[in-house]
């Protein structure tokens, strides 16, 4: 029998349906992991973030909508090391999406697959805002986010074996073009190493390793504690006795302390994209740390 032009139709609506079906629908935590999982999973995977560059990724707030999100969500990609410790339990709770769930295979914590800074002895709530896993922001070092990468095409394939081949191939192919792109960046940043600098939060740790920058203060007198006057001062203080190059912050802080720093001690203040979106450069991945170097070197001069 010659098949009608409905049929034909139909035939396509349903290999439609069929190939939406097949998509991953990834919920990403933070940006970068969008990023991540866009570059490895191509037109295989459908990836929305629940948070942008400039918002503070421990403070985000489980709306209605973020709720629907999670709740048709095949892979929840976050960072872990308690980053999102805030909001995400509930935000999966109010989901009921049980796929996503912690131990889940549909449940991806970058952080599970990069050595850790920062771990501390004991967590004394009266330091401040200390993680017990280490410190969290890890996607500062493209190290990191090339590790990650191997263990999410995996999980990946996990999820999707028929397309396991596809998940194989874009890694590789992404990390050829990562590793291509950090030695770019590492002898561009070469002047940097040694440089004193300081930091708004203690959130540049990573970024500051893989560069060889050395911090001499932060402006929070504790992780998660507002700069006060006093702290200021006293930094002010220690910097005409022992001058930084530089103050750093992410595009998401509040700039008041880092400009008044800057102006007190004729430093430059920076601010780096921190995230994917971060600034019009930071497009994706690679132009994230375009964007980061670029800053941190045009300060140095």
């Amino acid at each position: 029998m010659k098949p009608t032009l409905k049929s034909l139709l139909l035939a396509a609506a349903f290999m439609m349906a069929g190939s939406a079906h097949a998509a991953i629908n990834v919920l990403a935590c933070e940006p970068e992991w969008e990023a991540l999982a866009n570059e490895l999973g191509g037109d295989k995977v459908k990836v929305s973030s629940a948070t942008n560059a400039l918002q503070d990724p421990h403070r985000i707030e489980a709306r209605p909508s973020l709720i629907a999100r999670t709740r048709n969500a095949n892979l929840l990609v976050c960072t872990g090391l308690e980053l999102e410790v805030g909001w995400l339990p509930v935000l999966i709770q109010q989901s009921g999406n049980s796929k996503i769930a912690a131990g889940q295979p549909g449940n991806f914590e970058a952080g599970a697959f990069v050595p850790r800074l920062d771990v501390p002895n004991k967590v004394d709530r009266s330091e401040g805002d200390v993680h017990a896993a280490g410190n969290p922001h890890i996607q500062q070092n493209p190290h990191n986010i090339a590790l990650v990468g191997v263990a999410l095409s995996k999980r990946l394939a996990e999820l999707d074996p028929a397309n396991a081949a596809y998940y194989q191939a874009r890694q590789k192919d992404f990390a050829a073009r990562w590793d291509a792109a950090m030695l770019k960046w590492e002898k561009q940043a070469a002047p940097l190493k040694g440089v004193a600098v300081v930091e708004h939060h203690k959130n540049m740790e990573y970024l500051m390793g893989w560069l060889g920058l050395r911090q001499v203060g932060t402006l929070e007198p504790k992780p998660g504690v507002e700069p006060s006057a006093a702290h200021l001062s006293e930094l002010l203080a220690q910097l005409q006795r022992a001058p930084a190059k530089m103050v750093i912050r992410a595009a998401y802080q509040d700039g008041r302390a880092s400009q008044w720093l800057s102006e007190h001690a004729k430093i430059p203040a920076v601010v780096l994209p921190f995230s994917v979106g971060g600034d019009d450069k930071s497009k994706d991945l690679f132009g994230l740390f375009d964007s980061t170097v670029q800053r941190l070197v045009d300060a140095n001069k």
